[in-house]
């Protein structure tokens, strides 16, 4: 349970911030059943990486309820581009050059 918690990092691209976000919660309550919300929470937040943890940290209190942080998770998400992961797209450039008739006749000339 404790190795499940300490491999999940939060990735935009494939997990729902609501069910990654209580699946933590439910696995750091199982381990620590005596740690308090606001601690849990803050655990969780560091989960998240550096940027999004920011975000979400400045805008929520120290002590908001989950619900809160889960909001404003999703909001950010939503929103920005913070969390997300930049992927190269290769271009293609295809592209044929068709000379007028007049200039292909001029160059047969020569």
């Amino acid at each position: 349970m404790e190795n499940s918690f300490e491999i999940a990092i939060f990735n935009s691209e494939k997990d729902k911030p609501l069910t990654w976000f209580l699946n933590q919660k439910g696995r750091l309550s199982a381990l620590h059943s005596d740690m308090s919300d606001s601690i849990t929470n803050m655990k969780i937040l560091r989960k998240c990486g550096g940027e999004l943890e920011h975000a979400i940290k400045c805008r929520c209190l120290e002590h908001c309820s989950t619900n809160d942080y889960i909001n404003a998770m999703e909001d950010i998400i939503n929103r920005t581009r913070i969390g997300k992961t930049w992927t190269r797209v290769p271009m293609e450039l295809k592209f044929s050059l068709k000379l007028p008739e007049k200039i292909r006749g001029l160059k047969d000339l020569s």
